[in-house]
């Protein structure tokens, strides 16, 4: 089994203590976001729990606590975008983001830390240029302390064109991608870091951008030192790379406030629920109901141990 930590909202930021109890107490509640009643018991041990894949924009309360997760094998998807507060309003400066990544990749190695640049969208504001300045501007401040950049371009959901229109956001033409890319590609190269895409159709592997996935096979074996068998996510974009892996966030709890997020409904709703959050629920800021409809999840290990990679 791989665990998301997770795609719904930011758990190493705002829940990471909650997290830790979930690992110490070897189970959790995971409510089916579009059939509510239902909920799913997911137990995990040694012998099932491959690998956690995290995903933060500021994973500090991760930085004095990583030792707790030392019996685990994980990475880290970091994302930074230079976007000001109108765009990421509670998120912190990006200076101070960008050290905790260093604090972190010295803690636990640049191989586990992928830096994450998206959603790239355009406007007056943020640009083409922009985008390449700031770009260069991050990938000189992390020489050295990552080595794979992931990137993607803003879809645009209905449920966020509300929150995006006054800004006058919109996704960029194939020009616009092939301009930011050529340049992208020429300063991560100069700072010892490799680009892929996630969730792309285009083909962008003139620059040597190739098509990458978020929950990777290959880099999750290479850190475990052993073959996986396992499949694409059917749950996922058609695009997506990404193998199969349990999400246990929760939607509309994510406080960052990004107005572009598909997660998060309203800042209304997110204060709402997220006030619900006990550290030592089984389940995230959310509590378990007399008429909810348990079902213990199949759980498995997908490793191949006779097939040694290293």
């Amino acid at each position: 089994m791989i665990l998301s930590v997770s795609r719904r909202t930011d758990i190493p930021c705002y829940y990471f203590d909650w997290f830790l109890n979930r690992l110490k107490d070897g189970y959790v509640y995971v409510r089916n976001p579009i059939n509510k009643k239902h909920v799913s018991l997911i137990e995990f041990n040694d012998r099932n729990l491959d690998f956690i894949v995290f995903w933060s924009k500021y994973p500090i309360k991760m930085l004095n606590k990583i030792n707790e997760l030392k019996k685990y094998d994980y990475y880290i998807q970091y994302t930074i975008t230079g976007y000001g507060k109108e765009i990421e309003p509670f998120c912190n400066n990006k200076d101070d983001i960008i050290d905790i990544f260093k604090k972190l990749s010295l803690k636990i190695g640049k191989e586990k830390m992928i830096l994450r640049y998206d959603p790239i969208f355009i406007n007056k504001k943020y640009d083409a240029n922009f985008h390449i300045l700031f770009f260069d501007y991050l990938c000189k401040n992390l020489n050295g302390y990552t080595n794979t950049v992931v990137i993607s371009f803003l879809d645009i959901y209905k449920k966020i064109i509300k929150s995006i229109e006054k800004y006058d956001i919109r996704s960029l033409n194939e020009n616009e991608i092939m301009y930011i890319c050529e340049n992208i590609s020429k300063i991560a190269k100069k700072n010892n870091m490799r680009v892929q895409t996630c969730s792309e159709i285009i083909d962008l592997s003139n620059y040597g951008i190739e098509h990458g996935s978020c929950i990777d096979k290959k880099l999750i074996e290479k850190n475990i030192g052993c073959d996986l068998d396992i499949k694409k996510d059917k749950n996922q974009r058609k695009e997506c790379g990404c193998v199969e892996s349990i999400d246990v966030g929760c939607y509309d709890t994510c406080q960052n406030g990004c107005i572009y997020c598909y997660a998060n409904q309203n800042s209304k709703l997110v204060n709402k629920i997220s006030n619900l959050y006990n550290v030592n629920s089984p389940i995230l800021c959310d509590k378990i109901n007399e008429n909810d409809i348990i079902k213990k999840r199949e759980i498995k290990s997908f490793k191949n141990s006779q097939l040694r990679l290293f």
